[in-house]
């Protein structure tokens, strides 16, 4: 056994890898984001159109529908760190196939290749989204979790913001070269190799190992939390309806595209908003979310909805392309810190809902019907063959207004 003082240093290097772990998961998601990177990546390409609106949506679903499964052998692992590992592995292995497509093909059989990739990729996050909170919260003191989460999002931004300014001021020559794009998937196979290697030195206390993994069938069981605990239904129909907000951060880039034809320039102004984002809003964010994650889950969706009616008024209202486009990476910077707030105020809440393997279950049975609940939610996309891009973020701010009012009906935890 240790004492006191040797467990508290184990405790600050425990958190301090999983920062730096997550900080490179976080920067590779930033090379290549399904908002922003990909679809400017497959238009570049030549693939179709309809291809660009299932890639959040596969993203986000193929990572949190088989999660139920996944905690089913979960359950089984005592040293829940390597299914991290594991999953951060697969990831960089289909970053490669995505690269290799941007570089070999072209049209609709690269975009086909790169969404392929993009399916394997997500269910390997999978793995990573069970395991990671379970260690967070074996590894990391209850009023410590949000911080660590925040201050790995603020770092990914710092070296975001490195990443668009090479893109806005060095870059002007690469306009519309393929390569350009791989290079930065090379990086990415890069940063999640990195990432698993850091993470298998956290040193995990052993889990428990209950009756719930031996059964198939008991996967399904699962699903009765959602009768039995009013808390944890409360929370999964908030976070359900906070999806929308996710959902509509591509249409600000493509409203961007559409104005500036193209203009890779324009690229580097999202992901240094992105970056900004991150950087400045994180730490606030996991700093509230220690003091009240419920709050920081009602007052970032708020944001996020004031966000998409500003968008809607400035499209509609102002014709002026360039002052559009301005307004509109204003817009998006604000929309991604509401989504920063969004995104550790809902992990914070979940990881101190629970405790052993129920943590486990609330995150496995949380995620697999976010992971539905998305599909559907992204069929509302079918509406921009009828509405304007604008007038469809409008839609999405208005569902998540009903979010902000779940939420706080929540209590605190």
């Amino acid at each position: 056994m240790l004492d006191q003082k040797e467990q508290n240093q184990v405790d600050r290097r425990n958190a301090f890898k999983l920062v730096v772990s997550q900080f490179l998961i976080n920067l590779g998601d930033v090379l290549i984001n399904p908002k922003v990177t990909l679809p400017w990546l497959l238009q570049s390409l030549g693939a179709p159109l309809y291809l660009l609106g299932w890639l959040v949506p596969i993203r986000e679903s193929g990572s949190l529908l088989p999660q139920l499964v996944i905690a089913h052998f979960i359950y089984r692992v005592r040293i829940r760190k390597w299914v991290w590992v594991l999953g951060s592995l697969i990831q960089s292995l289909s970053v490669v196939v995505i690269g290799c497509a941007a570089l070999l093909l072209e049209g609709a059989s690269a975009g086909w290749a790169i969404v392929a990739a993009l399916i394997i990729f997500s269910v390997a996050r999978g793995l990573n989204s069970v395991a990671s909170k379970d260690v967070l919260g074996k590894t990391v003191v209850k009023n410590k979790r949000g911080r660590v989460t925040g201050w790995s999002s603020s770092a990914s931004g710092l070296i975001t913001i490195g990443i668009a300014v090479c893109t806005l001021f060095f870059l002007d020559s690469v306009q519309g070269d393929r390569f350009f794009y791989v290079l930065g998937i090379v990086a990415a196979t890069l940063v999640w190799l990195l990432a698993a290697l850091i993470y298998s030195f956290v040193k995990e206390p052993l889990s428990e190992i209950g009756d719930k993994g031996k059964k198939l069938g008991d996967v399904f069981k699962e699903l009765s939390l959602l009768k039995t605990d009013s808390v944890f239904r409360e929370f999964v129909i908030a976070r359900s309806l906070f999806l929308c907000a996710a959902l509509s951060a591509p249409y600000y880039v493509l409203i961007a595209q559409q104005g500036s034809e193209n203009n890779v320039s324009v690229l580097g102004l999202f992901i240094l908003a992105s970056g900004l984002a991150s950087l400045l809003s994180s730490p606030f964010w996991g700093l509230f979310s220690d003091y009240s994650s419920r709050k920081v889950m009602a007052s970032a969706s708020f944001l996020s909805a004031f966000t998409g009616v500003a968008l809607f008024s400035i499209v509609e209202f102002y014709s002026d392309v360039s002052f559009r486009i301005v307004v509109i990476v204003i817009l998006y910077f604000v929309l991604n810190v509401a989504h920063q707030g969004v995104r550790i105020g809902r992990k914070t809440y979940l990881v101190n809902l629970g405790e052993g393997n129920k943590r486990t279950s609330y995150v496995s049975v949380s995620n697999t019907i976010i992971g539905f609940i998305l599909l559907v939610m992204s069929s509302v996309s079918l509406l921009a063959y009828s509405i304007s891009l604008a007038s469809l973020v409008l839609v999405f701010s208005l569902i998540t207004l009903a979010g902000v009012y779940m939420v706080i009906r929540l209590p605190e935890v």
